[in-house]
């Protein structure tokens, strides 16, 4: 397993880490959310709070497989996906009513990108990639509709992570169709 794997891992500790301080610390009162009366710099510390260990977890059983499949493909690829979602955080942030935290819309970026990157090169695996990632983690796309995910879950931040995702593949497949 070569070093870039580690990569998701450290992101990964990030969070663990962070929740660990806020539960042992605060009481679960320390998040650093993106939404109206945050800091600007929120989009970046929004990934790495949870509401909880229980948030985290299904957060972390999701984050690492798919990482670890964008990853396989190229840092380049990974770090596309991790700037669109931020990028696209920001009128997230600056616009939408309610405050939003969690590693989900990176992991809806990494399952856009996956579905639609096979799609787009046309290579067998690839395409094999995104059918098989779509059986596996396809009913998760239901989140992405307003009102289907439970009070409380941030719809629009699944939502944006999925387009930034969508984006990310464009742009990774744009720039390698250029080289």
């Amino acid at each position: 397993m070569g070093n870039r794997y580690l990569i998701p891992v450290l992101l990964l500790a990030l969070a663990w880490g962070q929740e660990l301080i806020d539960q042992l610390v605060f009481s679960g009162t320390w998040n650093l959310p993106m939404g109206p009366g945050q800091p600007w710099w929120g989009v970046l510390t929004a990934p790495f709070s949870h509401a909880g260990f229980a948030h985290l977890i299904s957060n972390s059983l999701v984050f690492l497989p798919l990482s670890w499949l964008v990853i396989s493909r190229g840092v380049r690829d990974y770090i596309a996906i991790w700037v669109a979602v931020i990028v696209i955080n920001v009128p997230v942030a600056l616009l939408w009513p309610a405050r939003s935290h969690g590693l989900s819309g990176v992991v809806y970026g990494l399952l856009g990108y996956l579905l639609l990157i096979g799609w787009l090169e046309k290579r067998i695996l690839s395409m094999l990639l995104s059918a098989v990632v779509f059986w596996i983690y396809g009913s998760t796309l239901f989140a992405l509709i307003p009102g289907v995910s439970p009070a409380g879950v941030s719809w629009i931040g699944h939502a944006s992570g999925f387009c930034a995702g969508l984006l990310a593949a464009l742009a990774v497949y744009r720039e390698a169709a250029v080289d």
